[in-house]
């Protein structure tokens, strides 16, 4: 791969250098790929040919950076058509509202989650923990286009399906381009799954429902998740995963995401019937 082709232009602050783009698979570009280094979370560039959208955006201290990375790919700021948040984590939505600004677009999420973008809800979107002394601001942002299940979105030559696959968060979405799913923090290439936590709306039942949709879909065979590298889909990782969040459900581990709590219903009803424990 040539490290780039021609100056596109000049401006008085800066020259652009234009440079191939690496495609990850047919019109699919992850912006850390393109980068060659970390930019955070994983962004990617849909390419419907006449138009362009973008999975996620980032912190803002990576903005500058990837505003950058499209124009050296030859990519008009003003045909990106949507910024579509996977869900409102700030690590994927911090930049949102300058990134709409600066590209003069519309962001895109679902109902959910555009609740505490729009609000700019620092506990949903985990930008502030105070038990651990994390605190970054989340600046609030319209949310132009709210997505529900079985929506498409034109893009050019391409139609992008919406899937909400909540349990993560109460507002993740995929999307689905042919074969491709573009799976959010539902599952990672190592089993993984998003965190699971009760600031966070997250819901172990539609959790599970979301990963059994994503293994039982015949069509897709590429995962490109939001986090680590993207992956053939395999039944296997799915499945112990699903098989792992079953357990989940009953395990004091997880408080008030979890179902019940078998060993205090047992330990009640010993209580209840006068038993004393054996020890």
């Amino acid at each position: 791969m040539l490290p780039a082709r021609r100056i596109s232009h000049c401006t008085s602050r800066k020259i652009y250098i234009m440079h191939n783009r690496k495609y990850l698979l047919p019109n699919i570009i992850e912006l850390n790929l393109q980068a060659g280094k970390p930019l955070g979370v994983n962004i990617y560039l849909i390419d419907g040919g006449t138009e362009y959208l973008l999975v996620d955006i980032g912190l803002d201290d990576t903005l500058n950076e990837v505003i950058d990375l499209i124009r050296e790919m030859d990519f008009p700021l003003s045909k990106c058509k949507h910024i579509v948040a996977t869900h409102a984590d700030a690590d994927h939505v911090q930049a949102l509202a300058a990134a709409r600004d600066r590209l003069r677009t519309k962001t895109a999420a679902h109902k959910n989650a555009a609740r505490a973008i729009e609000s700019g809800d620092l506990v949903e979107t985990y930008a502030s923990i105070s038990a651990q002394n994390f605190h970054i601001p989340m600046p609030q942002c319209k949310i132009d286009v709210k997505l529900k299940e079985g929506d498409v979105i034109k893009l050019g030559k391409l139609k992008v399906d919406v899937w909400h696959t909540p349990g993560h968060t109460p507002g993740q979405i995929c999307l689905k381009v042919g074969n491709i799913l573009f799976s959010g923090d539902n599952i990672y290439k190592d089993g993984c799954v998003g965190v699971i936590d009760a600031h966070h709306g997250s819901d172990i039942p539609d959790f599970i429902e979301s990963l059994v949709r994503i293994r039982d879909d015949a069509e897709i065979e590429f995962l490109l998740p939001s986090h680590g590298p993207a992956f053939r889909k395999d039944h296997a990782i799915l499945q112990k995963a699903i098989d792992r969040l079953m357990q989940y459900q009953y395990m004091a581990d997880f408080g008030t995401c979890a179902v019940s709590w078998p060993l205090q219903e047992e330990w009640e009803r010993e209580i209840l019937g006068g038993q004393m424990p054996q020890l």
